[in-house]
This record gives structure tokens, C-alpha cells and sequence, in this order.
């Protein structure tokens, strides 16, 4: 990885002395992990899978990488006109282009193998996280806060992502929302929310319809649990549970991955404890076929180098 970036004046996260980066793959029908890269060098986040199989596309230090599956290291995608990006990118449904979120607060859209991005928000007053492209890739849903509170609790807000009409914040309840993302049908948006909370931060997951009708709880549960995601087939779902009174989702804490049947949010399939968090999960990243996942984990020098997989 020797095509690092320049420094652009923005902090990252990095690794702490004796902490990894390890990038995983998990096959739900054999109920097994295999580890696919692993650095000390870079701290990667979020994976997507391309629809072609072939690649997962991640974040680092401000800019997106390719990792190939067939072997070799991340390698940088040169993009131009885009700001220093978060691990909000989403794949477009077309495969060839990329839905990333910038540290400027607004979204973009750059081709997948490189080259100049455009920009397709911009409203003023808040900031905007993706999190989802609805199948045909005519409506984004994103996560807004207010750049003059961002203490506010985060809108789930969806759009045209041409601009051709005003974006519409849905009503998701009390607290903050987060995670929004279209099912593979483009029927409902899946999401993680505080309107069923008990406590701070409880965050629980969550559907509504587009239009923001049906809001209804998937799952309930003790743990914090963020971060949605369904198979393309619309079969299973990952999602990350954090520890009881987390607030918000952080970094370097023992989560757990689970999967599970969209028919029983309640009972999980798999589980796959592993120290993590923040960038472990925030992005859809099923492969093409809906049998394997790909996921980060940061061990410390201290935490286990293998993440088991634990059948229900």
C-alpha cells in the first residue's frame, strides 16, 4: 500500500500501537470466517462487495480502496473533485459507479474504477450521511443532522438523487435514527432507532415504508444494536449489536455480529463476537450470490487474532 494519500488537513482514524486491521469473510452456509487481508499499516472500514464478486471496495485515511478477492493489497481509487471521504459509500445498483459521503457533508457520485466525482446534495444547513440507493438507484436514503446543532438527532431522509424534488424527512419517532437503507425490493427502508429506547442511546432496528408509513420494530433486544443490512435475495440480514448502554456506535469495543432470518429478527443464525465497532459493519456488505459477508475486525495486541463464527 505504498500509494497513501497526501495529508489533506483532515484526521482519520488510525490503529493504536499494537492494534490490526483484519478484513474477514463469513460464509453463512458453512458457518465459517476466513481472514483476506490484514495490516497494521492503515486502518480500513465498511466494505462493499462489487457486484461483479470480484472486489471489496473500503475506506481509509479520506479515500476509497479496492481490495481484489482473487489476492494482492488494497489498491487506492483515484477519484478528482471529491473531498476527504467517511465510511458512508454505497455501490450503485448500476455496478459501476460509487454513492460516497464526504467530509464536506454532502454526497457524491464517482466512477467505480476512478475519476472525477459530482456532487448530488446540497442543501446548506445540514449534513448528509448515506446509507442506501433504492434498487433502481433513482432515490437515495441518507441520514441528516443540522451543521449548527449536531447534537440534534439524526432524519432519515429520502431523495431523488437527481434533485428533482425536495428531499422528504420520514418521521422515525423520538431520538436519534441512523443507518437507513432500502430492502431489496425497494418496499421498506431498515434502519436502527432510538423511538423504542428505554434507556440513553438504546438504539433498536426498524422498517418504514419510503413514503414514511408502516414505522414498525424488527427486533427487541438488551444490546444496542445498529446497523442493518439485508442479502441481496432478501433472505438473512447482519446487523452489529454493541454492549447495553453504549451511546452511539464507537469505536474499539467487544460487539457482536449476528445474522439472521428477515423473518425472525429474534433469533439468530450466526453469531460472531469480535472487537470492533465503528467501521466493522456500517455498510451493506453481502456478496452477489447472498451466502458470504465481508466484515472488519481491530484486534489489539492483547484480543484474539480469529473471530469464531457461533451457530444458533
Amino acid at each position: 500500500m505504498n500509494d497513501r494519500p497526501h495529508d489533506s488537513g483532515t484526521t482519520f482514524r488510525t490503529l493504536a500501537p499494537g492494534q490490526r486491521c483484519q478484513v474477514w469473510i463469513a460464509d453463512v452456509t458453512s458457518g465459517t470466517a476466513e481472514l483476506r487481508h490484514e495490516t497494521a499499516d492503515i486502518l480500513l472500514e465498511a466494505p462493499n462487495w462489487t457486484l461483479d464478486g470480484e472486489a471489496l471496495i473500503l475506506n481509509g485515511d479520506g479515500v476509497l480502496w479496492r481490495l481484489p478477492l482473487t489476492g494482492g493489497e488494497p489498491a487506492r481509487i483515484p477519484l478528482t473533485g471529491a473531498p476527504p471521504l467517511n465510511n458512508d459509500h454505497v455501490l450503485h445498483p448500476d455496478g459501476t459507479t460509487v454513492l460516497v459521503s464526504g467530509e464536506d457533508g454532502h454526497i457524491h457520485r464517482a466512477p467505480l474504477t476512478g475519476g472525477a466525482a459530482t456532487r448530488l446534495t446540497g442543501e446548506p444547513k445540514t449534513r448528509q450521511y448515506l446509507h442506501g440507493a433504492s434498487p433502481d438507484g433513482q432515490l437515495l436514503a441518507y441520514i441528516e443532522t443540522f451543521r449548527d446543532d449536531p447534537a440534534a438527532p439524526g432524519i432519515v431522509t429520502v431523495a431523488p438523487a437527481d434533485a428533482s424534488t425536495p428531499p422528504h424527512r420520514l418521521d422515525t419517532g423520538a431520538g436519534h435514527s441512523d443507518g437507513a437503507e432500502f430492502t431489496p425490493d425497494g418496499t421498506w427502508i431498515v434502519l436502527n432507532t432510538e423511538a423504542y429506547a428505554d434507556a440513553p442511546g438504546h438504539a433498536q432496528l426498524a422498517r418504514i415504508r419510503p413514503d414514511g408509513t408502516g414505522l414498525a420494530r424488527l427486533r427487541t433486544s438488551p444490546d444496542v444494536d445498529w446497523f442493518p443490512h439485508l442479502s441481496p435475495d432478501g433472505r438473512l440480514a447482519t446487523f452489529l449489536s454493541f454492549p447495553p448502554g453504549t451511546l452511539g456506535h464507537p469505536e474499539n469495543l467487544p460487539v457482536h455480529l449476528r445474522v439472521v432470518p428477515t423473518t425472525d429478527w429474534n433469533t439468530p443464525l450466526l453469531d460472531l463476537p469480535l472487537f470492533g465497532g465503528q467501521g466493522t459493519l456500517n455498510v451493506n456488505s453481502w456478496s452477489p450470490h447472498s451466502n458470504r459477508f465481508a466484515f472488519v475486525a481491530y484486534p489489539r495486541a492483547e484480543d484474539s487474532a480469529t473471530v469464531t463464527v457461533v451457530r444458533h
